[in-house]
């Protein structure tokens, strides 16, 4: 492809790709470090996996259609397909099935990291993101499941939400396999179809659903969605059945009792809940927040779930036969961060450096003695990177939010005594070097 001359690359960033700044990234790093400490608490191994997977290790269990490219980022390398992964769980479900002999069962991993959806994107949705998954393989017990559920709703709370700004909701797949079974529903396909329908309840409401479960649905943009072509009668069926207000499902009433153990009560059983990928065998739940969440036009949105997960017990069989039932949640850490912002004011130190002006470049020996004492006394401090006239020098302090500068100029040097300028009070003090690391800290 040849470039017109006077053509420049664009500066805008693909749709559903985001730059993030420093305030977001310190909330992000304290919400992780909180995840951290309740996983080493709950006794879970950290576990990192590559971006790349092979195509066919995650493609059946993509969102769209059949080409390893519907759904997710792929390209092909020595007439293989790679794909960067979709999410966090097959990938992990790889990884046990090529270690089975060595890990123990049950195998409890957590893991952070970005994967990335070639989706549409929407508010708080990206097409990259940073993910939290915690697992166990290797268990039927529904313990784990529970635990689970538990163990999240201890990390909101840990990152500043109370019980009342969310819920836990749980269901089963059980339920929706019934209703195939009621509905003869048999080919995989259309059963795929219908649980991506049912899928978007919270955010279409019944009567986009049921558009998506008949012939089809245009979305706003003019994108049409292929329904499930099920009968009129047959998705008055399916309403009823996710209408229900208690569960039926052996798994459902077990988990509740063993919350009751836990006295953990911040749960609703809804039969709407459903995730849309196919792998769940059981046990399926999804993390609701219940506070208004805006959009940049200070809108409010419909924000949806941060996270969920639930029961897949075959998944690890997909790369062998191997006895490994296995149950995991997952959180979408920007979403999360996205929602937390609004919701509460984090308290976050953004350490802006001490900045020492540069008056001669010739007496740079002096400013790096200087810059050398601040720094070994843990201060934020950097000499001006440049070499423009000390107005400029100041309009950069300003524009970083540096606390103070240092000027040092021939007089100050031959005295030995710096000049500290507070810059939000914009008072001036002459010190001596020996006294600048304590004259700084109380302005810091």
């Amino acid at each position: 492809m040849i470039k017109e001359k006077n053509s420049k690359p664009s500066k805008e960033l693909p749709l559903g790709f985001v730059d993030r700044q420093e305030r977001e990234l310190l909330v992000r790093d304290f919400i992780i470090s909180n995840i951290k400490e309740v996983m080493i608490k709950y006794g879970f191994q950290y576990l990192e996996t590559p971006s790349f997977e092979y195509s066919d290790s995650i493609g059946k269990f993509l969102p769209d259609k059949d080409r390893p490219d519907e759904g997710v980022f792929s390209f092909k390398d020595e007439n293989k397909w790679l794909s960067l992964r979709y999410d966090l769980t097959a990938p992990l479900a790889r990884y046990v099935a090529k270690n089975y002999l060595e890990i123990p069962k049950p195998f409890k991993r957590y893991q952070l990291g970005r994967v990335w959806r070639n989706e549409k994107p929407g508010p708080g949705r990206f097409r990259e993101f940073l993910q939290f998954d915690a697992d166990y393989v290797g268990t039927k017990s529904l313990q784990a499941d529970a635990e689970l559920c538990v163990m999240i709703s201890e990390i909101l709370e840990k990152c500043g939400l109370a019980k009342t700004d969310y819920a836990i909701k749980i269901s089963s797949r059980k339920i929706t396999e019934e209703l195939f079974k009621k509905l003869n529903i048999t080919d995989s396909k259309q059963k795929l179809i219908v649980l991506r329908a049912l899928d978007k309840i919270d955010r279409l409401g019944w009567n986009g659903v049921n558009e998506l479960l008949g012939a089809g649905r245009k979305d706003k943009s003019g994108d049409f969605t292929k329904g499930a072509n099920l009968k009129t009668k047959d998705i008055k069926i399916i309403q009823e059945e996710l209408k229900k207000k208690s569960p039926e499902t052996e798994d459902l009433v077990e988990i509740f009792k063993i919350f009751q153990d836990y006295n953990f009560d911040n749960f609703e059983f809804d039969p709407s809940i459903i995730r849309g990928l196919e792998y769940y065998t059981g046990p399926i739940f999804e993390v609701n927040l219940k506070f208004d969440v805006t959009n940049n036009k200070n809108q409010v949105i419909q924000f949806g779930s941060v996270g969920g997960g639930g029961r897949y017990d075959n998944l690890v069989n997909n790369f062998g036969n191997y006895d490994a039932p296995a149950t995991g949640i997952s959180i979408g850490i920007d979403r999360l961060v996205y929602a937390l912002m609004q919701k509460k004011e984090f308290k976050v130190k953004q350490y802006k450096p001490v900045v020492i002006c540069v008056f001669d470049k010739n007496s740079m020996k002096e400013y790096i003695n200087v810059q050398s004492i601040l720094r070994k006394a843990g201060i934020s401090t950097e000499i001006y990177p440049g070499e423009n006239k000390l107005k400029k020098q100041m309009e950069y302090a300003n524009k970083i939010k540096s606390p103070a500068v240092i000027l040092y100029g021939d007089t100050e040097i031959k005295s030995g005594k710096p000049t500290l300028r507070d810059l939000s009070s914009g008072k001036e003090k002459s010190i001596e070097i020996k006294e600048l690391v304590n004259e700084i800290k109380k302005i810091i």
